[in-house]
């Protein structure tokens, strides 16, 4: 009997270890990815600063969940009422130590998770009084139009890009610098959404009104093509509400503003963002694939509703 009882708790470690490595193997996650328990890799301080504290949460809560299943399979196993056991096992609900550890660890356990919280939250919404670069996102069904306040073009208009149902909208961004999105929706509630910043933040028609803090800062690390969405139901296009940020280097970025507020010579008007990465892309050899002057991330969509895919 003792042999039989012995051998039940380590087959059912067994068995654990067996779960928990097939459901690691099929997940197809990369140990980076899986030491965050799913969170991709962030492009800003802010992401990654989430994304962290979502690993060590993590962390802690297996740490938890460890620790309480391991009591509970240990009682279980090895205190189980035995056939020949006619009094009562040892009792314990008037000991002082232990209803002190169950009442002090986890008041511990959760003030330390609050404070790392609070502060995570603090330096995700921490604001700069004076940006480096405002940009007002304005939503509408079923697009988006990007303006850059600081930035006129000859006619005395902010630089800004509209998209439209055959041209995704390219949010063109500097890296190294703070930016600051000040969201406004035109008709109903939006949600501007980029998974690279690992950060969403709801549109409204009217901020003020729905007591909403409109706008954020972020910094962007590192140059590249990211697909952005709208992140909450707001019609009929509402899963191909998409958008591209487009994160140039510094210089690389004031060369595109300087384009952007100049006049084209071939047709009499500002360059658009098409026009002037393609431009870019000419006078600096370094931009690459950086200033192809459609999105790479996504693409537009057809409105008509007739239009099906064996057209």
């Amino acid at each position: 009997m003792g042999l039989k009882r012995g051998t039940k708790p380590i087959r059912l470690v067994k068995l654990i270890g067996l779960v928990v490595l097939v459901a690691v193997a099929a997940s197809g996650c990369t140990s980076d990815v899986a030491v965050h328990f799913g969170w991709p890799a962030a492009i800003t301080p802010q992401g990654t600063r989430m994304r962290d504290f979502w690993m060590y949460t993590g962390f802690v809560s297996l740490g938890v969940g460890v620790i309480v299943w391991g009591l509970t399979i240990w009682t279980v196993a090895f205190h189980r009422k035995r056939k020949d056991q006619t009094d009562l096992p040892r009792q314990f609900q008037y000991s002082t130590a232990i209803e002190a550890i169950v009442i002090v660890v986890p008041l511990v356990i959760v003030s330390v998770l609050f404070y790392f919280t609070v502060t995570t939250q603090d330096y995700v919404l921490a604001k700069v009084p004076n940006p480096d670069l405002n940009v007002n996102v304005v939503a509408f069904q079923w697009n988006w139009e990007f303006d850059y306040p600081g930035y006129k073009t000859p006619d005395g208009q902010p630089v800004k890009t509209v998209g439209s149902s055959q041209e995704i909208p390219l949010l063109v961004l500097p890296t190294s610098e703070v930016i600051q999105y000040n969201l406004l929706s035109t008709d109903v509630i939006h949600s501007f959404f980029v998974p690279a910043f690992n950060f969403k933040r709801d549109v409204f028609p009217d901020p003020q009104k729905n007591n909403q803090d409109s706008s954020f800062q972020n910094t962007i690390d590192q140059t590249g093509s990211f697909v952005g969405r709208c992140a909450e139901l707001c019609g009929t296009y509402h899963s191909m509400m998409n958008f591209e940020v487009r994160a140039l280097s510094k210089d690389q970025f004031g060369q595109y503003m300087q384009i952007r507020t100049e006049v084209d010579p071939a047709t009499g008007q500002p360059y658009t963002a098409a026009d002037a990465l393609t431009k870019l892309g000419q006078d600096d050899p370094t931009c690459g694939d950086l200033c192809v002057p459609h999105a790479v991330t996504t693409h537009p969509f057809d409105t008509s509703r007739t239009q099906t895919s064996g057209d």
